[in-house]
């Protein structure tokens, strides 16, 4: 008796657990409903800090922070949304709407068409679902291998051979992909710009030679750290020293 009251005792705290983030997005959203921008704030954080990452989660808290006129807390969320689903139109939207308020406007470096290209197609679907492109292929594979292996007619041998052949390329390509995603959202390597304003340095010292001042909401890459300093990048090309403090990892 003892082992099933804890049989049911671990059951419905297992429920419970498992239900708490559902009650606390649905809590959040009501809160957003109702205009309660820093009560869904909190609340979305809060699922955040528990471990449940999403991209709607992000894009629910950008959105509460867009219409709490914290626009580099939007633009970061909306960046992480994306990272997270890279081809969402509506993440993609409220980014651009956000960054109408970022005073820095940087026109980027222009990019060959095949880079451009690339970055279109690692976009189309998240890491996951290029992972599973990849294992599908890789089954396929296996499936002609077996057939090249035991057939016994000669032209069946021959085009299971070269569709094996294919579809591992195929295999390894979108496997490519999802390693590259997925190194999208682990390496952290960008950032944005939270301070009013900046003035980033040509040495990672207070005492280094200014060379241009950027705002908050702008978009950085991340090129090295060192101590509390971090060498920026923007899409120009131009690059200087700010202190970690006034920015935050995507």
């Amino acid at each position: 008796m003892n082992k099933v009251f804890l049989l049911i005792i671990s059951l419905l705290t297992a429920s419970i657990i498992i239900a708490s983030p559902a009650d606390s997005l649905k809590k959040a959203n009501n809160a957003y409903a109702s205009e309660e921008y820093g009560k869904a704030i909190k609340v979305y954080e809060n699922i955040l800090d528990s471990g449940n990452v999403s991209a709607p989660l992000y894009f629910n808290l950008g959105n509460a922070y867009y219409k709490s006129n914290s626009i580099p807390k939007a633009i970061l969320n909306y960046e992480r949304a994306k990272l997270l689903a890279p081809n969402d139109e509506d993440i993609q939207f409220n980014l651009e709407m956000a960054n109408q308020y970022v005073i820095d406007k940087i026109d980027p470096l222009p990019q060959p068409f095949f880079v451009t290209w690339g970055e279109a197609i690692l976009n189309i679907f998240t890491s996951n679902q290029w992972a599973i492109f990849s294992i599908a292929a890789f089954v396929t594979t296996l499936i002609l291998a077996l057939i090249y292996l035991f057939s016994t007619r000669i032209v069946l041998k021959k085009l299971a051979f070269g569709l094996a052949i294919f579809t591992l390329i195929i295999s390894m390509s979108t496997l490519a992909l999802s390693a590259r995603q997925k190194a999208k959202i682990t390496n952290h390597n960008h950032a944005i710009i939270f301070d009013p304003t900046v003035t980033v340095k040509a040495s990672p010292d207070q005492s280094g030679t200014d060379l241009f001042v950027i705002h908050e909401g702008l978009k950085v890459e991340i090129e090295q750290k060192l101590n509390n300093w971090v060498e920026i990048k923007l899409e120009d090309g131009n690059s200087g020293w700010v202190k970690n403090e006034v920015l935050e990892e995507i």
